[in-house]
């Protein structure tokens, strides 16, 4: 992607996190996004197709940042699951207003399908940490559904809780130590 790409871009991103935060998701319009972004609706189509592919598109970013970096950061040692949760939770804090704003609206439950495929991939490295005679798909599919669902609380929340003990509650109740 060359810079005035990336540039429109990042301008769509921005109108559509600034909407975001006083917009419910549901009634934002792609004119909404293209007039704050102040970008031709041709533009903004040649980036992304809907509403929902620009929301999916936001997602992958925001958690190809946190993930990617989150499973390459450490090639060699393995951390704690608490630690790496937290710092999860840390990140997500940083898009507080994206995140809560889409979880409130209509598009929560597609936000967390992909939010669960990278829990599944950070997850799937460490069930070995969870001593237990379940399957491994099972309990593979228990934790990624349970963390998200303490994503969920957290925001509703207004995530006042830190992440670090948001991490420490998870793994209390799944006893991994």
């Amino acid at each position: 992607m060359d810079r005035r790409q990336k540039k429109t871009r990042d301008a769509i991103f921005k109108a559509f996190s600034a909407l975001l935060e006083n917009k419910r998701y549901e009634h934002i319009t792609v004119q909404d996004i293209i007039d704050k972004a102040d970008v031709g609706r041709s533009t903004f189509y040649a980036h992304f197709e809907t509403k929902d592919t620009l929301l999916k598109s936001m997602c992958s970013d925001i958690f190809d940042h946190i993930f990617e970096g989150e499973m390459c950061e450490y090639p060699t040692q393995t951390p704690q699951l608490e630690a790496r949760l937290a710092h999860i939770l840390w990140h997500l804090n940083d898009h507080k207003s994206d995140i809560s704003g889409i979880l409130s609206s209509e598009s929560a439950d597609l936000f967390m399908g992909y939010l669960k495929e990278y829990l599944a991939k950070l997850f799937k490295m460490h069930l070995s940490d969870f001593h237990t005679q379940t399957p491994p798909d099972f309990l593979l599919n228990h934790l990624v559904g349970s963390f998200g669902e303490t994503i969920k609380w957290w925001v509703k929340n207004r995530m006042n809780t830190s992440s670090e003990d948001v991490a420490k509650y998870f793994i209390a109740v799944t006893k991994t130590h």
